[in-house]
């Protein structure tokens, strides 16, 4: 009997929908090669999902996603909801699925496949070799603390509230060790430790925890001097930690490194194998429709998958190789094309992957 796998699939706004769906079709193949049963459900998210649910994250949709062995998500977002308050904005919806299925570790690789290196705004020889994972705590600090808005007599005042707790810094510190010490046993803990006191708490929790990992390397950063850094000695990083605001920007400044955001995949993990799989970059609403976004952070983000979820880390090496094997060829879109007019659309990026993955039988 096949092995069967439930997997909630939510396409989101702009691009969304046209990049999960070569995602969905690299799946189904896999399944198909593997030996296995992908049973998909899909869901309504962000933006699209205040249009016809009134709020950015239906319950039906959280009941799916609850259900499903993992998360395949597009993008949210757009124009048209950015005057909306808070709780009817699409960033909403992300929040709270990922607090609401207790996705804490939000893991983002950055690769420079050499293929990509002229595709860099930097000079080949910063990023040439560049191999980085920026982990990012995704449930707590200034983006889950209080909000608030009033007036006095000198104009309106806002607030928005930072607190960490000491355990969800230490769950997210021992994930970090964890992958560190598959890799090249090297950990920066990036904080703002001169300035904040949650800041000090992380690295006082850092510490500590670096006791039960004497074969890992760690060292602290401040936030500021790690953002310089990563634009002026990339290579010197091979896993970073950081709270939830800092990583989001850490995080996208080291997806450009590798040349395009269009490339980076991400993984959104909870407690055990289950997690949320997604790619870096956002909605792209102004290519929307029209069959020209890059699909493959998210086909990486759907090989990511198979291996945290699924465990079937010879399918997401199959995809993988698929990937890299494409742009070798010399295949691009638009985004990563140094020659625009020779850019291909997002069904036909698609095919190519599907094509080259069909030549690799997958065993698992």
């Amino acid at each position: 009997m096949k092995q069967t796998y439930r997997i909630a699939v939510l396409p989101g706004d702009g691009i969304g929908p046209e990049i999960v769906a070569e995602a969905v079709k690299v799946l189904n193949l896999v399944a198909e090669q593997a030996g296995v049963t992908f049973e998909f459900s899909y869901g309504r998210i962000g933006g699209i999902a205040i249009d016809t649910d009134g709020t950015p994250l239906p319950e039906e949709t959280l009941t799916l996603s609850k259900k499903a062995d993992a998360v395949l998500l597009g993008a949210v977002g757009g124009p048209k909801w950015d005057q909306n308050p808070g709780h009817l904005r699409p960033e909403a919806g992300l929040l709270g699925i990922r607090k609401a299925l207790g996705l804490f570790a939000n893991i983002r690789p950055a690769t420079m496949h050499p293929v990509l290196v002229e595709a860099s705004s930097l000079k080949p020889e910063v990023v040439s070799g560049v191999d980085l994972i920026v982990v990012r705590e995704l449930t707590g600090g200034i983006y889950f603390g209080e909000k608030k808005r009033y007036s006095t007599e000198h104009g309106e005042v806002a607030l928005d509230q930072c607190i960490y707790h000491e355990t969800e810094i230490e769950r997210i510190i021992r994930v970090s060790f964890e992958i560190a010490r598959k890799r090249q046993k090297r950990l920066v803990s990036v904080d703002k430790a001169n300035v904040l006191e949650s800041s000090r708490l992380w690295r006082k929790v850092a510490e500590r925890v670096a006791v039960d990992y004497p074969d890992v390397e760690l060292t602290h950063m401040l936030v500021d001097s790690c953002a310089m850094q990563l634009v002026r000695a990339p290579k010197q990083f091979d896993v970073i930690v950081t709270e939830n605001m800092f990583g989001d920007i850490l995080s996208d400044q080291a997806a450009m490194l590798t040349g395009s955001i269009g490339m980076l995949a991400s993984a959104s993990l909870a407690e055990g194998s289950f997690g949320l799989y997604e790619p870096v970059h956002g909605s792209a609403p102004d290519i929307a429709g029209q069959g020209i976004a890059n699909p493959l952070a998210t086909i990486l983000s759907a090989a990511m998958l198979l291996r945290h979820s699924l465990g079937m880390d010879a399918a997401a090496d199959a995809v993988e190789r698929a990937v890299w094997a494409v742009l070798e060829a010399g295949h691009r879109t638009g985004d990563i094309a140094s020659d625009r007019s020779k850019a291909i659309g997002t069904e036909e990026m698609g095919q190519l992957v599907l094509a080259e993955l069909s030549k690799q039988p997958i065993h698992q």
